[in-house]
Formats: structure tokens, C-alpha cells, sequence
């Protein structure tokens, strides 16, 4: 039975944006700021923020479940035996792309939250990194696979990932962005930025949970609807993601990401 204080339409809305936008290289903090602003929702807060992360980890662990196994293979044999292999080496690729965002969030998350959260901040990202990812579409040579990564183009996808760290950005689409510039092949970038959101998203949610176990009046009924409607919605999109864009270019989100960003623009004006 649902607590009193529990708004199903609020919560399902924020779950369904979430789950739909978190690896599509459309950016949900784009998508999430609509609602709250066209029907004057306070912000979600953070409890809501980690439910919301959770569910989007429990999808992206639950549908690579068979490429982490293999990895973590890969990683006990190379340390048991010596025996260096694709997975162990896509392990160490991970690792590597995974530092420079911890850096990013340890050293100037505070600094983007009170100074770069803003409405025109996200229309200027989301119109400028789409724009960007049709770039890298077009002009990259995407002729690489996952296991021919070096440790340059882990760097420079690890590199790109830190600004996914200002509102709007998208942090799949900046990381598939400089992986197609680094002449990945389109399913290999998504899949690569798929498997690095597991340590960027859950160490987002860490947090969050230790802040949350330190607080009181915690809607448990709500948080846990919204993590399950997240992942179970996260997870079909993953899954259709990666199957349309072997077959298909980014255009069409280039495309959205630009009309988002001019609708964005109509509602809010150019600020001061």
C-alpha cells in the first residue's frame, strides 16, 4: 500500500525521462528540467536522484552481466596466471577512461552544481555536443573495434567524460562523440560507453545512498518504484540502442538534440 506522500504520475514521468535518456546520447538532465519547469514539480531531491541512478545501474549491470564476467575472467587469470587477454585488456581500458571523471566529480562537482545548473546552460550543451556528435559521425573513419583500443583512445574517451559532468552534455553522447572521433566503430562506441557508465553511475549512486542512510523520513514506497520502472526501462533501451545504431547513423539524435535544445530556447528565452 502507497504512503500518502507518494505521486505516481511524478514519479513515473521522472523514472520513465531517466531510463529513456541516461544512455542515449540525448542528455537527461535536458529532459528532466522539462517537467519541473512546464508543471512547477520542486526538484526531486536527493533520495529521488538515487533511485533514479540505481535503477539505471541495476539495468546496465543486469544486461552486461556476461561482458563483466568475462572481464573479471580475464582480470584473474592475468593476475593467477599471467595471462593477458581482449577481456582483461578491455578491464584495464575501462579503469583507465573511469579517472579522469572521478577526478572531474572530486574536484569541481560543487563548482557546477551552484554555477553551471542553469536552463541556458543546458540549451547551449545540448545543442552545441549534438552538433559535435554529427561531427564525429560524419567525418570519423570508424574502422576499430573494442579490441583494438589503445591507451590514447581510453584517455581521450576518459578525458571527454569529464564534461559530462556540466548539465546538458550527455554523458554517453560525449563519450561515444571521442570514441567515433577516435575511428570506433558505432555499435563498439556505444557498447564502450555502456559498460564505462557501471563505475561513473555507480559511484554517483555510492554517495548518494550514504547521504541518504544519514537522513530521516525517507519515502522507501517511492524510491523503490522508481528504481524498478528506471531499470526496467533503461534496460530496453540499451537493448534497441545498440541493435538500431549498428544499422543506423546518430543523425536522427543530432537531430532531436538540436530541436530539443530550439524548443528548450522558445520556452526560456535567452536569459540575462
Amino acid at each position: 500500500m502507497f504512503v500518502a506522500d507518494f505521486d505516481v504520475i511524478r514519479a513515473t514521468v521522472l523514472a520513465l525521462i531517466q531510463g529513456l535518456t541516461e544512455f542515449l546520447p540525448v542528455s537527461s538532465s535536458a529532459h528532466l528540467i522539462l517537467p519541473s519547469e512546464l508543471f512547477g514539480w520542486e526538484d526531486q531531491g536527493l533520495s529521488f536522484d538515487m533511485a533514479l541512478h540505481l535503477g539505471s545501474l541495476m539495468a546496465v549491470l543486469i544486461y552486461f552481466r556476461k561482458d563483466l564476467l568475462q572481464i573479471a575472467s580475464g582480470f584473474l587469470r592475468q593476475i593467477l596466471q599471467k595471462q593477458s587477454s581482449d577481456e582483461s585488456r578491455l578491464g584495464w581500458h575501462l579503469i583507465l577512461a573511469t579517472i579522469p571523471a572521478m577526478v572531474a566529480g572530486l574536484l569541481f562537482e560543487h563548482e557546477v552544481e551552484t554555477r553551471l545548473r542553469s536552463v541556458h546552460v543546458i540549451i547551449v550543451t545540448t545543442i552545441f555536443y549534438g552538433i559535435l556528435l554529427g561531427v564525429a559521425d560524419r567525418m570519423a573513419l570508424q574502422s576499430k573495434g573494442l579490441h583494438q583500443l589503445t591507451w590514447r583512445t581510453s584517455l581521450v574517451i576518459g578525458l571527454a567524460q569529464m564534461l559530462a559532468i556540466i548539465p546538458g552534455t550527455s554523458r554517453s553522447g560525449i563519450t561515444m562523440t571521442a570514441a567515433l572521433f577516435s575511428n570506433l566503430k558505432r555499435a563498439d562506441a556505444a557498447r564502450f560507453s555502456f559498460l564505462l557508465s557501471i563505475p561513473t553511475i555507480g559511484g554517483a549512486a555510492l554517495l548518494k545512498l550514504i547521504e541518504l542512510l544519514r537522513s530521516t523520513g525517507v519515502n522507501w514506497h517511492e524510491l523503490i518504484y522508481a528504481m524498478i520502472l528506471t531499470g526496467i526501462v533503461a534496460y530496453l533501451c540499451i537493448h534497441y540502442f545498440l541493435k538500431l545504431i549498428a544499422n543506423i547513423s546518430f543523425i536522427p539524435f543530432v537531430v532531436y538534440r538540436v530541436l530539443l535544445g530550439v524548443v528548450l530556447l522558445a520556452l526560456f528565452g535567452f536569459g540575462s
